[in-house]
């Protein structure tokens, strides 16, 4: 597979557009977060989920996190969107916290290793969030790199893990926040 590269903010319309259909459509798409590189599915397909442990060769038992355009998006997700969940994401979201509680059935088991809660965040970086909402789904997403390597804090690193493994790699720069 040949990887395909753009630049967030220079191609951002078409290159948002693209990885958001590469999504839905079940493939792989590298993105930057205010943290690190994310490597993307649609995270309600566990094929596309599949994909990621494929590519990452990351073990099947470890869950993943799910990103979010907005705070509404919770409430498909979580069996129930408590108060103290509300008064978190209203102080923190969008940001560099993720929350976890009881996930819905649309959750594929893949996502949460099997286990009957789901960990969701909202990212705060806007190629992360235009994304998102190109896609239209919830993005499963760990750090994009191979499993055991350091988490990836600009595509360069993505490029060096996973070039020819994942089908979109959108360059945001370097991420703002790190590890």
């Amino acid at each position: 597979m040949q990887t395909q590269y753009f630049n967030a903010i220079t191609q951002k319309e078409n290159g948002t557009r693209l990885a958001g259909s590469v999504i839905r459509a079940g493939g792989l798409v590298a993105f930057p977060t205010e943290t690190v590189y994310g490597l993307g599915a649609n995270g309600l397909d566990a094929a596309a989920v599949a994909r990621i442990f494929e590519a990452k060769g990351r073990p099947a038992d470890n869950p993943l996190i799910l990103h979010v355009a907005k705070k509404s998006d919770v409430k498909d997700i979580w069996t129930r969107v408590p108060e103290n969940a509300r008064l978190l994401m209203d102080a923190f979201w969008p940001g560099p916290l993720t929350l976890v509680f009881n996930r819905s059935a649309v959750v594929p088991d893949a996502v949460s290793a099997g286990l009957p809660t789901v960990a969701v965040r909202m990212p705060d970086h806007k190629t992360a969030l235009a994304l998102i909402r190109a896609a239209g789904v919830p993005i499963a997403a760990p750090s994009a790199n191979l499993s055991g390597r350091p988490s990836p804090t600009m595509a360069a690193h993505v490029k060096a893990d996973l070039d020819g493994k994942i089908d979109v790699v959108l360059d945001g720069g370097s991420c703002r926040v790190g590890l």
